[in-house]
């Protein structure tokens, strides 16, 4: 197949887009390259695949209408999968624009580069942030999530919603993946485990926010990866059985689906922590916090219908997980 990847230089997008490779398709990436954290790393990300013979790298901006139309003109992709997004819950409080301008406006590009390209399937990034004020655990996708508690997490369930209308009115299959914590080798600099290990190791205390005991749904990105190809490869269709009377929030009588791609094991961000202090061996200083502003307690992902619909199992342990970010860190970084 020819796909497209938006935010092929992240860390999400640049694991995808090498997977694909690897297994013959054509990928066509997309990445403004900002700088919201250190550009290096996209670059770094970038050069695993930019030489690759079936990969084609335009570095454009979902903002930008023009080119979006371009690029779908030009590559015909019979697949997309969106990623690029400002992402962040704290950034969002401080930059509103942002997330309006690339999740809401460049969002809207690639629905319309799709509608107008004979697009098979759109799989696009939604968040566990949705869930917002919701308490019953674990998350499901046939819960109501109505009460974000950030303009991020609102940016993306109108992503959702968005991604519904395209496919009611022009028939366009569209599956939205709620990612959970993701983490491993080659991601942001500016989430937890980057930050965590950077001041550890250089001796600096740590901000630990809700004094280390809300608990997240980490999820290793090899198995992320694996998640997005499986639904990639499995078009939404509609639900024969959705009734207005009751309407199910995780499916539709159109070609739309959501799922939560987790790993259905919630940890405390003590433990996670500790096996990181492990794996560095040395013990972190704490400055304990209370929560933040647009922050939730806990993550848990109900992962039953991604399991059920495409055999979806995540199998990476935390310790296992860290301890392969804290391999490539340390040779990434020559420490």
């Amino acid at each position: 197949m020819k796909v497209l990847v938006t935010g092929a230089a992240g860390f999400i997008g640049s694991a995808l887009s090498l997977r694909l490779l690897e297994r013959g398709d054509e990928v066509v990436g997309i990445d403004n390259h900002n700088d919201y954290y250190d550009p290096a790393i996209k670059e770094a990300r970038l050069a695993r695949h930019a030489d690759h013979p079936n990969y084609t790298h335009l570095r454009i901006d979902l903002g930008d209408r023009a080119a979006i139309e371009e690029a779908f003109a030009t590559h015909k992709p019979q697949r997309v999968v969106n990623l690029a997004a400002q992402a962040g819950v704290r950034y969002s409080i401080e930059n509103p624009m942002a997330y309006i301008d690339s999740n809401l406006v460049g969002f809207g590009h690639i629905l319309e580069g799709c509608r107008h390209n004979g697009v098979e399937h759109l799989v696009f990034a939604s968040s566990s942030s949705v869930y917002g004020a919701n308490t019953n655990m674990p998350f499901s996708v046939h819960n109501n999530v109505d009460h974000p508690l950030s303009l991020y997490a609102a940016s993306k369930k109108a992503n959702e919603l968005m991604a519904h209308t395209y496919s009611h009115l022009y028939n366009l299959p569209t599956t939205g993946l709620r990612f959970f914590t993701v983490y491993g080798p080659w991601g942001r600099p500016d989430m937890a485990l980057f930050l965590f290990t950077r001041k550890i190791l250089a001796g600096e205390p740590i901000d630990v926010f809700n004094y280390g005991k809300h608990r997240r749904d980490f999820t290793y990105i090899d198995d992320i990866v694996e998640g997005v190809i499986r639904v990639l490869d499995r078009p939404a269709t509609a639900n024969p059985d959705w009734s207005g009377d009751s309407p199910d929030p995780g499916t539709s009588m159109a070609p739309w689906r959501v799922y939560n791609i987790g790993n259905n094991n919630p940890v405390e961000l003590e433990h996670y922590i500790e096996v990181l202090e492990e794996c560095l061996g040395k013990k972190a200083e704490k400055n304990l916090l209370p929560l933040q502003p647009g922050d939730v307690p806990d993550t848990y992902a109900d992962v039953q219908d991604l399991v059920n619909d495409t055999g979806y199992k995540p199998d990476t342990s935390v310790e296992e997980g860290i301890r392969n970010f804290v391999d490539w860190y340390r040779d990434y970084h020559k420490i």
